[in-house]
């Protein structure tokens, strides 16, 4: 071989080495600082211009039937790092995870990004694993399909416990 080719080999393996250096470094520094919380403050709206006039009618809201009294209205974490913590459930659904886009988002090293929801059917509330590695417990029971609950369950995730209330 020549001079020149095994120069080339010679930089092009060293440019490989520091790019495998780069991303080691990169993960670390993921793990050492944790994901990113992002701000889930509504942001302001930007004033209306002339050519956008205000609203002035709105359409009439749709009733909504009424709700069970012994339906759950929020989670409180009753153990783990966030006991204490307390959010209100939402019809579109409330995911539970350590993915910063999660409602609740867990600092439990046994919870996945997107480890479980908690979502409105026809009145009734469900619990749902969406394929976490270490699963959701329901008691002592691992769900492995969406299961109705009530105000006063208790959902285990790792260390975390949920409960739901109302």
């Amino acid at each position: 071989m020549s001079e020149l080719t095994l120069t080339i080999i010679r930089l092009g393996l060293l440019v490989l080495l520091w790019v495998f250096v780069f991303s080691i470094v990169g993960v670390l520094r993921g793990d050492l600082y944790g994901t990113r919380i992002v701000s889930r403050s509504p942001r302001r709206r930007a004033e209306r211009t002339p050519a956008q006039p205000p609203r002035s009618k709105r359409p009439a809201e749709p009733k909504r039937p009424r709700r069970n009294s012994r339906a759950p209205r929020s989670l409180t974490v009753t153990e783990g790092p966030l006991s204490g913590t307390s959010l209100p459930l939402r019809e579109s659904g409330t995911l539970i995870g350590r993915n910063p886009e999660c409602a609740l988002v867990l600092d439990d090293d046994f919870a996945s990004g997107r480890h479980a929801r908690i979502f409105e059917r026809d009145g009734t509330w469900y619990v749902e694993d969406l394929g976490s590695t270490n699963g959701t417990f329901l008691g002592s029971q691992r769900l492995t399909a969406p299961v109705a609950v009530e105000s006063g369950t208790a959902l285990r995730i790792g260390k975390t416990v949920i409960e739901l209330k109302n």
